[in-house]
This record gives C-alpha cells, sequence and structure tokens, in this order.
C-alpha cells in the first residue's frame, strides 16, 4: 500500500465533476510524478472542501455524523484504503479499531476520504491500484497548456483569416 494525502480537489474541464488527486508521502513513491485522480460527487466534494479548510458550520455534515458516531462507539478511524479499481469504479474501506476488535467497512473512496480528513487519519492505496490507475503529471500540465493555448487561439482568432 502506498500511503498519500489529497494533492487538490479540482473541476473537470470536460465534464465539471469534481475529481481528487490523490500523491503519494513518500518520495520514493512520489518520483515518477503520478498522481491518482477520483472522480467524485459534487456533495462528497463539498464535504471534503469544507473539512480542508476547516470551516464552521453551524450543523453536523453527513460525514462529521460518521465521525463522532464512530467515536461515540468507542472506535477510531484507523485508516482509510483505496482497495482495488474495476472497470473504472474505485473501492475503498474504512478501518475501524476499538479495545477488543477491528472492523473493515466497505465504502466509496469520496465518502472514505471525506471521514479521512475529518478525523485524521491516514489514506492509503493498494500498489495495484496506483499502478492501474496513476497518471503522469506531465501529461495532464501538457494537456492544460495545450487547450489553454487553444483557447488564446480563439480568443484572437479573426474569422476574416480564414478566408480566401
Amino acid at each position: 500500500m502506498i500511503e498519500v494525502r489529497i494533492a487538490s480537489l479540482n473541476a473537470d474541464a470536460n465534464s465539471g465533476q469534481p475529481v481528487l488527486l490523490l500523491k503519494p508521502l513518500d518520495e520514493v513513491d512520489n518520483r515518477d510524478d503520478r498522481l491518482l485522480p477520483i472522480w467524485i460527487g459534487h456533495a462528497e466534494a463539498t464535504a471534503i472542501l469544507v473539512a480542508l479548510h476547516g470551516a464552521e458550520i453551524p450543523r453536523p455534515m453527513t460525514h462529521d455524523l460518521l465521525a463522532n458516531l464512530i467515536e461515540a462507539l468507542g472506535f477510531v478511524a484507523e485508516r482509510v484504503e483505496v482497495t482495488r479499481l474495476e472497470e473504472g469504479t474505485y473501492f475503498a474501506a474504512i478501518v475501524l479499531r476499538g479495545e477488543e476488535r477491528t472492523f473493515v467497512i466497505d465504502a466509496r473512496p469520496s465518502d472514505s476520504l471525506a471521514l479521512a480528513v475529518r478525523v485524521g487519519c491516514p489514506i492509503l492505496v493498494a500498489n495495484d491500484v496506483w499502478e492501474r490507475g496513476a497518471v503522469a503529471v506531465s501529461s495532464v500540465d501538457e494537456e492544460e497548456e495545450e487547450v489553454e493555448r487553444f483557447r488564446e487561439f480563439l480568443n484572437h482568432v479573426d474569422p476574416n483569416d480564414f478566408m480566401s
């Protein structure tokens, strides 16, 4: 497993859907400059952003409720794991530890990560998931630069330039 952190949370340029980019914590794992993109829902993106920015909200959000419930039952969220990738869908697990037992609970990565940023537990990605899903940062940067160049071209092009 590779320990990661949330590098950024952005909107996908094509769909507008939120996408999380996960980055390895360890310099050895980070030497290839790859990130793991995971597309998530808008509600989960909001929940993650609220927690990342430490925003105060008047009432608990769903993931706050989950964290409070785990604590009230005498457990701690030990870690969250992105466990597998099947047909473009990521799967995750929340590992809960109590005094006498440990539970592994199936969960969506978005919900797992929203919980992890609230309770400060480690985020891990299975090695095979990383190898199959991670993308090179340079290719992402190059695509964004190419799109920006094309936008600049469209902003300054004159239709008369195409007349013979």
